[in-house]
Parts: C-alpha cells; sequence; structure tokens
C-alpha cells in the first residue's frame, strides 16, 4: 500500500505538450495503489539508460496483422486500428468491457490486445459458489502482449472465474502500457495504467459489509457505481494461474486510498497458481496480497515506488524464491506485512518467506519517519524470514510494531542482514532491543552484522554461500534448498529470459530492455 505523506511529482508528456501533475496518497488496508496517465510518466530526477537497446533495425520491424482473430465471446476483438512505436506497427484488438465466455487470446504477430478501459472477466459470482457462476476463463497465450489504454485500465477477474495466463521462460506474457509501446518511457517512468486484479472467495479481514466472527466478511476493490467485491469462507477458492508473467508500468488511482500496484490478489485461495512473475516500476506496491491463501514462487519486483511486498487484511502467504530490488533513492519498505491493528478481526496475516534477496541499495527519499525500515512488520501479523538476504547499508532493516495483547510477531532462520548503524526500529510494546531480540542474531544461523559479498548485485559471494541454509522442507508448498539468497551462484538463472533488463538490474543477456516490446 501507498505510504503517507509520499508526494510524487510527475511529468506528463505527450506530442508537443506539457503538464505537472502531483498525487498525495495515504496508507491503509484500502485497496490496490498509485498514480497514472495515458502519456508518459517521468520521475523528475535524472532518468537512468536502459541496459539494454530498446531500438529495433529496420530489417527487424514488426508489421501489423491484418485484422483481429475470432474469439469465443459474441461481442468479438474490435480492432482499433495500428500503433506505430520503435518496435515497428502493430496491430491493435480492444478486448470488450465485460467478457461473458471464455476465450482465448491467441499469440498473432504484428498484434497486440488493448485493455480500452477497466475489463471485467466474468461477472462476479458472490460470496459462495453457486450454480449462477458465469465461469468465465480468460486464457492467454505464451508470448501475448497487452497494454492499458488511456485513463484507468485495469483487468479485473471476478469470483467465480478465472485467468488462465501460462508464459514460457522464451515466450513471457508481457502487461504494459500504451506509452511502453510507443517507446516513450525511460527507466524511471511508472503509473501509466492499473493492473491485474484477482478476486476470491476466501477468508479476508476489513469488512466493507459482513463481520468476520460471522464469516461474512466481504470487501470492496473500489468505490464505483459497480464495485469489484471479494471475499468468501473458500480458503481453497481457484482464480486460475498467473506463470511466466511481466507487468510493467502500472499503478493508478481509482479513488480516496484505493490504488493499483502490477498484481493484486483479493481474497484468492491456495488454489491459485501463481510463479514467475515480474512486477516492473510499479508506482505503488510491486504485489499487494489483500486476505485469502496465496503460494507464490519465483517473484520478480524492480523498481517499485512504494513496497515491493505488501501483505495485510488477513493474508497468509508462503512465498519462497523472490529478488526484489528498489530504484536507487527509491521505494519504501522492501516488505510490509499487515493486519492494521485488529487484534479480534480474525485471520491474522501471517507471512511465510524463504529465500529471498532483497536490496535497497540507497537512502529512500520516499521513506517517512514511520516506515524508515526495510521490513515492516506491524498490526498484529505474523512473519516468518528464511534463508533470506536483506542488503540496504544505508538505511534500518527491521521495524516491529507492538500493539495489543498479541502484537507482531517476528521469525527468523538463517537470514543475514546488511544495514546501516540502528539496524531495528521498535514501536509500541517493541522498542529497537525488542526488535533486536526477536531477530535473534548469533542464533539460528541468523546475522545483522554481514558482509555481503553479492556480485552482479544480487547472486551469492563466498559469504552468502557459507551460510547454512533452514530446512524448510517441513513447511507446506516450500522445496528444501542448500542455500540463502535468491539466487544460489551464477549458474542459477531462474529469473533469466522471462524478466526485461533495466538500469536497476540487468537480469541477463537473454532479456530484452523493459523500455522496449519483446518481438519474438
Amino acid at each position: 500500500m501507498i505510504s503517507q505523506n509520499k508526494l510524487r511529482t510527475l511529468l506528463l508528456a505527450t506530442g508537443a505538450s506539457v503538464a505537472i501533475a502531483a498525487s498525495l496518497a495515504a496508507c491503509g488496508a484500502d485497496d490496490i495503489s498509485s498514480p497514472g496517465t495515458g502519456g508518459n510518466v517521468t520521475i523528475t530526477y535524472p532518468p537512468a539508460s536502459s541496459s539494454s537497446s530498446s531500438s529495433s533495425s529496420s530489417s527487424s520491424l514488426v508489421v501489423a496483422a491484418s485484422g483481429c482473430p475470432t474469439i469465443a465471446d459474441p461481442q468479438g476483438l474490435t480492432d482499433a486500428g495500428t500503433i506505430t512505436g520503435p518496435t515497428g506497427t502493430w496491430r491493435v484488438c480492444s478486448l470488450p468491457s465485460r467478457v461473458n465466455k471464455s476465450i482465448v487470446l491467441t499469440k498473432v504477430p504484428g498484434l497486440l490486445y488493448q485493455l480500452p478501459g477497466r475489463v471485467d472477466i466474468g461477472t462476479d459470482g458472490g460470496f459462495t459458489k453457486t450454480a449462477a457462476d458465469t465461469n468465465v476463463t480468460l486464457t492467454i497465450e505464451p508470448g501475448v502482449i497487452i497494454y492499458g489504454g488511456t485513463g484507468i485500465s485495469w483487468l479485473a477477474v471476478n469470483r467465480g472465474n478465472k485467468i488462465n495466463a501460462v508464459g514460457t521462460a522464451s515466450k513471457p506474457i508481457v502487461f504494459t502500457s500504451r506509452d511502453n509501446v510507443l517507446g516513450l518511457n525511460t527507466d524511471s517512468s511508472q503509473g501509466q495504467w492499473g493492473g491485474v486484479v484477482l478476486m476470491g472467495r476466501a477468508k479476508i479481514t476489513d469488512c466493507t459489509s459482513g463481520s468476520t466472527t460471522a464469516n461474512t466478511c466481504e470487501r470492496q476493490t473500489e468505490g464505483a457505481a459497480d464495485p469489484a467485491v471479494y471475499g468468501g469462507v473458500d480458503d481453497a477458492d481457484n482464480s486460475g494461474r498467473l506463470s511466466y508473467v511481466q507487468i510493467r508500468y502500472s499503478g493508478y488511482v481509482l479513488g480516496a486510498d484505493r490504488e493499483l500496484q502490477s498484481l493484486t490478489t483479493e481474497g484468492v485461495g491456495s488454489g491459485t497458481a501463481l510463479d514467475h512473475i515480474m512486477s516492473f516500476n510499479s508506482s505503488d506496491d510491486g504485489a499487494e496480497f489483500f486476505g485469502g491463501v496465496v503460494n507464490l514462487k519465483h517473484y520478480v519486483a524492480i523498481g517499485a515506488d512504494d513496497d515491493s511486498v505488501d501483505l495485510d487484511v488477513g493474508a497468509t502467504g508462503n512465498f519462497q524464491y523472490g529478488l526484489l530490488i528498489q530504484r536507487p533513492g527509491n521505494g519504501d519498505a522492501l516488505f510490509e506485512i499487515d493486519s492494521n491493528g485488529f487484534e479480534t478481526n480474525l485471520p491474522r496475516s501471517t507471512l511465510k518467506i524463504s529465500n529471498y534477496t532483497a536490496i535497497q541499495g540507497q537512502v529512500s527519499s520516499n521513506n517517512e519517519a514511520a516506515d524508515l525500515a526495510s521490513g515492516l512488520f506491524r498490526g498484529n501479523s505474523d512473519t516468518t524470514l528464511m534463508n533470506s538476504v536483506i542488503y540496504t547499508p544505508n538505511n534500518e532493516c527491521i521495524r516491529l510494531h507492538g500493539t495489543g495483547a498479541t502484537p507482531a510477531t517476528l521469525t527468523a532462520r538463517s537470514v543475514v542482514l546488511s544495514c546501516n548503524a540502528t539496524k531495528f526500529l521498535g514501536t509500541g510494546s517493541y522498542n529497537a532491543a525488542a526488535t533486536a531480540t526477536a531477530f535473534g542474531t548469533g542464533a539460528n544461523n541468523n546475522n545483522d552484522a554481514f558482509t555481503s559479498t553479492l556480485t552482479g548485485g544480487f547472486i551469492n559471494g563466498a559469504n552468502e554461500t557459507a551460510v547454512t541454509a533452514f530446512d524448510v522442507s517441513a513447511l507446506p508448498g516450500f522445496t528444501a534448498t542448500t542455500y540463502i539468497g535468491a539466487v544460489k551462484d551464477s549458474a542459477d538463472t531462474w529469473y533469466a529470459g522471462w524478466t526485461c533488463n533495466s538500469s536497476t538490474a540487468n537480469l541477463g543477456s537473454a532479456n530484452s530492455a523493459c523500455t522496449s516490446l519483446p518481438v519474438n
């Protein structure tokens, strides 16, 4: 969720006209987050150049497809003409505002799919599964590119419906912005469309209607005339699958305290499969998880302007293998885990995380007094960190909030920290010493005075390799490893090929630049 008192100055450039926009957003579990426009959004500090060229030679320019394919929904796709950028000219096929029958978006050379605004997959089926569910599935083939048009464009997968977006290591599915297609973006652009939102019927807290004690809790995504609603009692609910997917330049303010990030899950259940997902330059969180039971493997968040991982509203998260890298001088906490202080509002937000490498290389100008630590654990939440590397040499590492009779808890196993001299912060019933005790350096292979030897920015070096890993095999959904951190060594390239490169992180020669479209 977006931080309090964060003032972003954005430069909007379209053609020869220039306008200045500013956004002031507030923190809370009040949903999905950030400012955006239909034009190019550039932070006012000097932009960095991309690590890969975004230009294409004339011999390899894309040629527009002749028309739009047929889909099973009788509404069909709308041929929106062509769009031209540095990679060539593409046919644009717009989705209907509500998809009423299961469809497949096929990979067609020279063709892009457009979200012309909010696009709903199916109709909300309500709190429990019934025969009235529309049961619509959006299937997206490997290599498909979908972009958000001007205005508030986002994809809403409603309760009782699914997404099946399964790319491959060489042909990821890319969700991006119009300006990315036009070649207007830099490595600092952000907030140009909404994002991907999955809604389910698992348990949540912080109800808009109903209550947790009566097992009737529901919550609204946004305060529109037709709000998207999530929540239920089925913790095994299935909202589909996302695999080998990039989500670029996302984040958009829908209303007061209601914003979007790259990926937002809302009450999704353990039947939902999430793996190999990249968030790039979200103007809010890389991903935020509202309630439900979320299992996530192989997650990359580069350049998030708020938190790289945000979990709240009673979510249970089981995450393994993650690479979090914030842009120099930007971004708030690498982790924010929150139950919002509702001690009797069960379930508590609970995160178990293993094999993460989280990097915040410089002091962030966006970190306000309440969020000064790179790991922010608060509001009656329970966090277990395992086999992970947190490298934030110019910032505090962990802030732990003590509120209520059962405050936030922290358990660490084989976790190493590289922080500034303060290292730990506490509030409420916790002070810095209590937070340090909870982390427990010197026990369980934890070290809060670790000397990093990361190579290539994020690959384990000799000191990381020397740390004994904690056995996570007894935890449901986790795979035993012999190493800490996200990337064991130079031969461990699970992140390469399906991601994109920027000046913030070079993720391999097989990648193209995030500022350009893949053309294979």
